[in-house]
């Protein structure tokens, strides 16, 4: 059975970010030199759902299990481009100061209760500047993929988000 919409699919999947940069103030890898960070999972989902990014969904669509390929999916199909006007600048006392680091990552809440990741971008006198663009926007990926897994759809309707096991994070050179 082929990957169509609607199918139930289980996927492998590792992606290598050649452009990733480190990320002071987390625990995310340093990446220098011009390594990869490789991030490995396996998904579970059902395909045509806007679980996976929209480049990845169309390079899976009509393989099978046991299938193998590598995919590269541009940013725009991606976290899209980076934006940069996607930026605003608050009070520096807004900031607790322990994150008054260039590159560190903060859960900033939106006006509608929403939470959502940004990143210290610049650091003035009086006023921080966030970059609200997400984290990967701007980065091509590359995937290598393997299909475990591709059922029928479910009768009783969708079984929801995807389900991920992992991440196991490598550096490779």
């Amino acid at each position: 059975m082929k990957i169509a919409a609607g199918t139930a699919l289980s996927l492998v999947l590792a992606c290598a970010m050649a452009s990733a940069q480190s990320q002071p103030g987390t625990s995310k890898p340093a990446v220098e030199n011009g390594s990869k960070v490789q991030i490995e999972y396996t998904l579970t989902l059902d395909h045509g759902q806007r679980q996976i990014i929209r480049g990845l969904e169309k390079a899976v669509e009509g393989m099978h299990a046991g299938e193998e390929k590598k995919v590269v999916v541009k940013a725009a199909d991606a976290y899209g481009e980076a934006n940069p006007a996607a930026v605003a600048e608050v009070p520096k006392e807004r900031i607790p100061s322990t994150a008054l680091t260039v590159g560190t990552e903060l859960l900033a809440q939106g006006s509608s209760g929403q939470t959502r990741t940004v990143r210290v971008k610049e650091i003035k006198e009086q006023t921080v500047v966030l970059d609200m663009n997400h984290p990967l926007a701007g980065t091509d990926l590359t995937f290598a993929v393997k299909v475990l897994s591709v059922e029928p759809p479910a009768k009783e309707g969708r079984r929801g988000d995807a389900a991920v096991a992992g991440p196991a994070t490598h550096l490779s050179p």
